[in-house]
């Protein structure tokens, strides 16, 4: 192998994802996938481009570019991914979490810093994953009492390690499918990112999904079928005057409100995510009153 300085190696990896990535992301990207093949910070990367590299470490930032280039997400090369300035662990038994998914948690801090909320606000994390929502609130809601849930012990395992690594002392993971191991509970807010892809969506054939567990993403034939149990369970479990938070297709949104309506839901609105697009839909829960 030819001996390279940092910047030249740099370029022929920025070079080859150029081939199947946008050039900006390439270019990320092979920032990125450098750093961890060498352990070094960004700030040294940029200082040392005329360094050369020996051959193990050429060899390293190779098999790193080599897993990239087969489509394998870089979440899953690193084995970390940032989510509201968490660091979390990702594996491939969970999702990964996504940008997008701040608009849930930025609806939810709001929610959770209203004057008229409870001393000790209970919070509701369904199908958590790698915890990144249910971590988010609590780092941010240090008198809250947040209970992360998921079908998967693989990946409540992940969430565990991940509280865990935070020192978040206020976040209680439950092996739950959705509401079953929760019976007689009751919350103040009920966050979730279910699946929500349609079974057929040819988007499951592209990107990171590809490499994420199918269960953490498709819902029956349009999608909907996991959003349709939780909107209609959640009134049992959800305190007077409670929100119900959702994540949900870009072409979603009619139908989820529609289904928040049917169930009593009030103050119904949708959200938009970073990319202008349609993404979290939340109404309260004020009880009906007795005839």
């Amino acid at each position: 192998m030819t001996s390279s300085t940092l910047q030249q190696c740099l370029s022929a990896a920025k070079q080859r994802l150029a081939g199947v990535l946008p050039l900006q992301e390439a270019s990320q990207e092979a920032r990125i996938l450098c750093m961890a093949a060498l352990g070094v910070t960004h700030a040294w990367l940029l200082t040392h481009g005329d360094k050369p590299l020996t051959t193990a470490q050429q060899a390293q930032c190779e098999a790193l570019l080599e897993r990239r280039l087969q489509g394998e997400p870089v979440a899953h090369i690193l084995g970390q991914r940032e989510f509201f300035g968490l660091s979390l662990q990702v594996t491939p038994d969970t999702l990964i979490p996504r940008p997008d998914t701040e608009t849930l948690v930025e609806a939810a801090l709001a929610r959770m810093r209203t004057p008229d909320r409870p001393p000790v606000l209970r919070i509701l994390d369904l199908g958590t994953g790698t915890g990144a929502i249910a971590l988010a609130l609590a780092s941010h809601g240090h008198d809250c009492q947040v209970i992360a849930v998921d079908a998967s012990a693989a990946a409540l395992a992940v969430a565990a390690s991940n509280a865990r690594a935070l020192g978040l002392h206020n976040v209680q993971c439950v092996l739950s499918d959705w509401f079953s191991a929760l019976e007689g509970q009751r919350f103040d807010l009920i966050v979730s990112n279910p699946p929500y892809i349609a079974e057929n969506d040819p988007h499951l054939q592209q990107g990171d999904v590809r490499f994420e567990p199918r269960s953490a993403l498709v819902s029956g034939v349009d999608g909907l079928d996991d959003l349709r149990q939780l909107i209609e369970q959640a009134p049992r479990f959800l305190n007077a005057s409670g929100w119900l938070l959702v994540e949900h297709g870009y072409n979603q949104a009619a139908a989820v409100q529609a289904l928040c309506a049917a169930q009593g839901f009030v103050q119904i609105q949708t959200l938009f995510d970073l990319g202008q697009q349609p993404r979290v839909t939340l109404g309260q829960w004020l009880p009906p009153h007795p005839v």
